[in-house]
Protein backbone atom coordinates (compact mmCIF):
# COMPACT_ATOMS: atom_id res chain seq x y z
CA UNK A 1 0.00 0.00 0.00
CA UNK A 2 1.39 3.42 -1.50
CA UNK A 3 0.82 5.81 1.37
CA UNK A 4 2.61 8.58 -0.23
CA UNK A 5 1.31 12.16 0.13
CA UNK A 6 1.08 13.44 -3.54
CA UNK A 7 0.57 17.15 -3.86
CA UNK A 8 -2.13 17.70 -6.43
CA UNK A 9 -3.57 21.14 -8.03
CA UNK A 10 -7.35 21.85 -8.30
CA UNK A 11 -9.48 24.30 -9.42
CA UNK A 12 -12.60 25.42 -6.87
CA UNK A 13 -14.55 28.31 -7.43
CA UNK A 14 -12.42 30.07 -10.09
CA UNK A 15 -8.67 30.11 -8.12
CA UNK A 16 -6.40 27.05 -8.31
CA UNK A 17 -5.39 25.64 -5.18
CA UNK A 18 -3.56 22.12 -4.29
CA UNK A 19 -4.07 20.14 -1.80
CA UNK A 20 -1.38 17.06 -0.45
CA UNK A 21 -3.76 13.73 0.04
CA UNK A 22 -2.36 10.33 0.11
CA UNK A 23 -3.66 8.25 -3.10
CA UNK A 24 -6.41 6.29 -1.00
CA UNK A 25 -8.31 9.54 -0.34
CA UNK A 26 -7.47 11.38 -3.67
CA UNK A 27 -9.19 7.87 -5.15
CA UNK A 28 -11.95 7.78 -2.79
CA UNK A 29 -12.88 11.38 -3.25
CA UNK A 30 -13.24 10.66 -6.96
CA UNK A 31 -15.50 7.51 -6.10
CA UNK A 32 -17.62 10.06 -4.03
CA UNK A 33 -17.51 12.23 -7.28
CA UNK A 34 -18.70 9.44 -9.52
CA UNK A 35 -21.55 8.53 -6.93
CA UNK A 36 -22.60 12.00 -6.92
CA UNK A 37 -22.34 12.85 -10.34
CA UNK A 38 -20.44 15.75 -9.27
CA UNK A 39 -16.80 17.26 -10.33
CA UNK A 40 -13.75 16.88 -8.27
CA UNK A 41 -13.54 20.63 -8.43
CA UNK A 42 -17.32 20.79 -7.56
CA UNK A 43 -16.83 18.17 -4.53
CA UNK A 44 -13.89 19.96 -3.06
CA UNK A 45 -15.68 23.54 -3.55
CA UNK A 46 -18.85 22.04 -1.39
CA UNK A 47 -15.59 20.67 1.55
CA UNK A 48 -14.01 23.96 1.29
CA UNK A 49 -16.77 26.12 2.51
CA UNK A 50 -18.14 23.18 4.80
CA UNK A 51 -14.85 23.05 6.68
CA UNK A 52 -14.38 24.27 9.84
CA UNK A 53 -10.84 24.57 11.07
CA UNK A 54 -9.11 22.08 9.05
CA UNK A 55 -6.64 22.71 6.50
CA UNK A 56 -8.38 21.97 2.99
CA UNK A 57 -6.01 18.25 2.89
CA UNK A 58 -7.32 17.47 6.12
CA UNK A 59 -10.66 18.38 5.62
CA UNK A 60 -10.50 16.21 2.60
CA UNK A 61 -9.65 13.46 4.50
CA UNK A 62 -12.54 13.85 7.00
CA UNK A 63 -14.80 13.97 4.63
CA UNK A 64 -13.82 10.99 2.56
CA UNK A 65 -13.27 9.59 6.43
CA UNK A 66 -17.21 9.83 7.36
CA UNK A 67 -18.62 9.29 3.93
CA UNK A 68 -17.46 5.89 3.94
CA UNK A 69 -17.78 5.21 7.53
CA UNK A 70 -21.41 6.16 7.25
CA UNK A 71 -21.57 3.28 4.72
CA UNK A 72 -20.64 0.62 7.50
CA UNK A 73 -23.59 -0.43 9.30
CA UNK A 74 -22.64 -0.48 12.83
CA UNK A 75 -24.99 -0.90 16.57
CA UNK A 76 -23.19 0.05 19.44
CA UNK A 77 -22.29 -3.47 20.37
CA UNK A 78 -20.59 -3.47 17.23
CA UNK A 79 -18.55 -0.87 18.00
CA UNK A 80 -17.12 -1.90 21.40
CA UNK A 81 -16.71 -5.64 19.52
CA UNK A 82 -14.35 -4.08 16.91
CA UNK A 83 -12.80 -1.78 19.40
CA UNK A 84 -12.08 -4.79 21.50
CA UNK A 85 -10.83 -6.18 18.51
CA UNK A 86 -8.57 -3.34 16.90
CA UNK A 87 -7.03 -3.01 20.43
CA UNK A 88 -6.05 -6.64 20.35
CA UNK A 89 -4.42 -6.45 17.21
CA UNK A 90 -2.89 -3.07 18.39
CA UNK A 91 -1.16 -5.46 21.12
CA UNK A 92 -0.01 -8.41 19.32
CA UNK A 93 3.43 -9.08 19.80
CA UNK A 94 4.00 -6.24 22.25
CA UNK A 95 5.18 -6.67 26.03
CA UNK A 96 3.26 -5.67 28.42
CA UNK A 97 4.60 -4.27 32.14
CA UNK A 98 3.79 -6.72 34.59
CA UNK A 99 1.80 -5.28 38.52
CA UNK A 100 5.65 -5.70 40.11
CA UNK A 101 7.00 -3.83 37.51
CA UNK A 102 8.82 -6.23 35.10
CA UNK A 103 8.50 -7.05 31.98
CA UNK A 104 6.05 -9.36 30.31
CA UNK A 105 5.13 -11.63 27.61
CA UNK A 106 1.55 -11.33 26.27
CA UNK A 107 -1.60 -10.26 28.55
CA UNK A 108 -4.42 -12.35 29.32
CA UNK A 109 -6.49 -12.25 26.49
Amino acid sequence: MNSAVVKRSIVIAGHKTSVSLEDAFWNGLKEIGREHKTTLSGLVGDIDVRRLHANLSSAIRIFVLHHFRSQIPQTSTHRVEASTRMHRIANVGRSFQQPNGQSGGHPER
